[in-house]
């Protein structure tokens, strides 16, 4: 990749034995910079440093992530950039350690040690569960909320076939504006930001998972696995299930692991968070996903937006509205007026996504995205893979 952010974790002294593969990290449609490393063992962890190299793009608060080569005593940790500026570090799970560099030139490469500051540095990021919702924010301001359950239906007149949870609404920009809706009048069945197939064939049945009205096939959420919160990120993993309605009895055709990762960005314009999906045949039978106009991760703008002249889309190719739609893109804004400003949210896919850069549906006149890896071609998700 041309535009491939780069981190190698390396000794103060000299070059440990490292193994890096750079890459734009993201599943679905959003997409940070994540960087693998691995190091040689038996090191104090203040012995290390961190290179990381922009490659040929400027880049803005950028999400560096690297593997540490051993854990790291209990504390807080920094980066320390030469020119004595700092950068928490947060370490998740799996023994990786992530942090936000705030700005690195096309070309430059920066030198960071990594340090014991003694005092935690936030956490700056929350999610916390309120009810049937995981409310994630930055600095206290709420940027998103995933609905764990089905919650309260806005409108009396909606019927319970379109009751839907395992989705993300509202998404906020950091003036306080609301870009997403929900059970719009003109489609019921979009939410937000979620995720769905619509042409499908499983066990001789065609279950639509996205047109929820039809009553062939529906998507909720069956768990909450984990929230987390900290000074660089904060985020959730949940499980759905892509629930076949055609047979006389609910069974589950695809399990899905959704996460959402929330990122600190510090006091930059915009927030930027990662959303990545991985999904399984949930039984021994395969579940096949015809080309079709749509299917996938959806997007809803606001309500405001339906009319051709009140949603703004910008492709990576330079395509809009008129002529974006089937076409493949790195990238995709989508955006219109709130309170009289532009707001908007972009998406970027990526690129070890399937069919990437992927194909999009861009609806003619209303606030819809989606990218659609089926436009391309039949494929199937067999049992035992991804």
């Amino acid at each position: 990749m041309q535009d491939q952010i780069l981190a190698i974790l390396r000794r103060r002294s000299c070059f440990g034995q490292v193994r890096m593969v750079g890459c734009v990290h993201f599943a679905w449609p959003f997409v940070f910079a994540l960087a693998l490393v691995s190091a040689a063992l038996g090191q104090d962890p203040d012995e290390y440093l961190v290179s990381v190299s922009a490659g040929n793009v400027d880049r803005y608060g950028s999400p560096v992530t690297f593997l540490l080569p051993e854990p790291l005593p209990e504390g807080a940790w920094s980066l320390v950039s030469e020119d004595g500026r700092r950068f928490p570090v947060q370490v998740d799970r799996e023994g990786s350690a992530s942090f936000v560099l705030d700005f690195l030139g096309k070309g430059q490469v920066a030198e960071l040690g990594l340090v014991e500051t003694g005092e935690a540095a936030g956490p700056e990021t929350e999610a916390r569960r309120i009810g049937g919702r995981v409310h994630l924010s930055v600095a206290g301001r709420e940027v998103l909320q995933y609905h764990a359950e089905k919650n309260a239906m806005p409108r009396p007149d909606i019927d319970s076939l379109y009751h839907r949870s395992g989705h993300l609404h509202p998404v906020v920009t950091p003036g306080g504006r609301v870009v997403t809706d929900d059970y719009p009048p003109n489609h019921i069945h979009h939410h937000g930001i979620w995720a769905a197939w619509t042409n499908t064939r499983f066990q001789g049945r065609s279950p639509d998972f996205w047109n929820m009205g039809r009553g062939s096939g529906r998507v909720e959420a069956a768990e909450l696995e984990a929230t987390w919160k900290g000074p660089v990120h904060a985020g959730l993993q949940a499980r759905h299930h892509y629930v076949d309605m055609t047979s006389g009895e609910d069974l589950v055709a695809l399990a899905e692991r959704f996460e959402v990762r929330l990122y600190n960005t510090g006091d930059l314009p915009h927030y930027l968070f990662d959303l990545e999906l991985e999904q399984r045949a949930a039984t021994d039978s395969a579940l096949a996903l015809p080309t079709h106009l749509y299917g996938g991760v959806g997007f809803r703008g606001r309500r405001e937006w339906d009319g051709a002249e009140n949603t703004r889309f910008l492709t990576s190719e330079g395509l809009d509205r008129s002529n974006g739609h089937a076409t493949r893109a790195r990238w995709c804004y989508i955006g219109g007026r709130v309170d009289g400003r532009p707001a908007g949210l972009a998406f970027l896919g990526h690129p070890g996504n399937r069919q990437a850069p992927q194909p999009m549906r861009i609806h003619p006149t209303e606030p819809f995205f989606n990218y659609a890896p089926s436009q391309a071609g039949e494929f199937v998700v067999e049992p035992g893979t991804v």
